[in-house]
């Protein structure tokens, strides 16, 4: 396997400034096609995805491309790191449509984007009802970010080979992401609080499409061997689970300042979360009834909010699943062992899944 040069350390901070860049660059020119269609009506849309993709972000979705693609023998280039900033548009695609569906108030501190356009509409008194224009403006522009992932993809600059190599990786990821949010929407809708259900849901919405194919991606930019892609697999499984997790816990435990989103709205929108479903299956008929209660309910306030952390807590639900992400997080890095990578990249992807894991926010 070719062994491409060791990147600095100093280089690992730099590229999600490269990414930032690659993202703002798009989006300029985005903004001036949608000003050239319609300046007035389209200028809110520019704006808003602006500061959506912009505004924030751990970009751990590139990273993990980053390294996979670098541990994988491929040498460092503009065209992969952009191809690689796609990743990041699918995101926001999946982050908007998210927040409508589950009726979030905030991402990242600022407000949603169906509440962000809702707003335009009462400030501007038009017609028929804001939330509704807010949903659809929701709908739209998650689609329009999902679209301009595959433009980006394509016009990154990548040799034929190595973009006939992604599409497959790329497909399949947005189809799985897609296919996770519903399997979530359908839990919380059909009240299955199972450990299975959960670990399924946390397996296609996020562990997959956030570590698992954004490593198998750059191992497919860089033409790795099949063995570096099933030790990726194993290693990416493991910790995306992982990092959805300590997600979960973050939804009901974690400070709003930290996480850009209010305490307790996973409760309120009803989340079947491996959390949720370890508290309903070791809790006492009381707890159950509480949970039923409790869980799902928009008004829920702090007392609630406490209530359910309580009966989680009690249950030894919130103990399993920190024990769960530790027991993940060490199947992650024991896969990761016998993969013949580039040493850097395997440094950077252990401190990848320590930081994933640990976070506070």
């Amino acid at each position: 396997m070719a062994v491409p040069p060791a990147v600095p350390p100093t280089d690992r901070a730099d590229l999600r400034r490269r990414i930032d860049q690659v993202l703002a660059g798009f989006l300029r020119q985005r903004r001036r096609w949608l000003l050239a269609v319609d300046d007035e009506a389209l200028r809110p849309v520019a704006a808003a995805l602006e500061a959506f993709v912009l505004g924030g972000g751990k970009r751990l979705r590139p990273a993990f491309g980053y390294w996979g693609y670098r541990g994988g023998g491929g040498a460092d280039s503009p065209a992969v790191v952009s191809a690689l900033a796609a990743l990041e548009l699918v995101q926001a695609s999946a982050l908007i449509h998210d927040d409508l569906m589950d009726g979030s108030d905030t991402r990242r501190g600022e407000p949603s984007i169906h509440r962000r356009f809702a707003g335009q509409h009462r400030r501007n008194g038009w017609r028929g009802a804001p939330d509704g224009f807010g949903a659809a403006a929701a709908v739209l522009l998650g689609d329009l970010c999902l679209v301009w992932s595959d433009e980006l993809l394509h016009d990154a600059g990548l040799d034929a080979g190595a973009l006939r190599r992604a599409r497959p990786v790329f497909d399949e990821m947005r189809t799985e992401v897609t296919v996770g949010q519903f399997l979530d929407v359908h839990a919380q809708y059909a009240g299955d609080t199972s450990v299975e259900r959960a670990s399924q849901v946390a397996r296609y919405k996020s562990a997959k499409y956030t570590v698992e194919r954004p490593l198998l991606l750059g191992a497919a930019l860089a033409g790795a061997p099949q063995s570096i892609s099933v030790g990726y697999s194993g290693y990416g499984l493991a910790l995306g689970e992982a990092f959805q997790l300590r997600d979960d816990v973050l939804g009901v435990f974690g400070d709003p300042a930290r996480t850009g989103k209010p305490a307790g709205d996973d409760l309120r929108e009803g989340k079947r979360t491996y959390l949720v479903a370890s508290a309903y299956r070791a809790t006492g008929d009381t707890g159950r009834a509480l949970l039923d209660a409790r869980l799902g309910d928009p008004t829920l306030d702090e007392t609630g909010i406490d209530q359910v952390r309580e009966v989680i807590v009690a249950s030894g639900a919130l103990a399993a699943t920190e024990a769960r992400i530790a027991d993940l997080t060490e199947r992650a890095l024991a896969a990761l062992v016998p993969v013949d990578i580039e040493p850097e990249a395997r440094q950077v992807l252990r401190d990848l899944a320590v930081a994933a894991t640990t976070r506070a926010g």
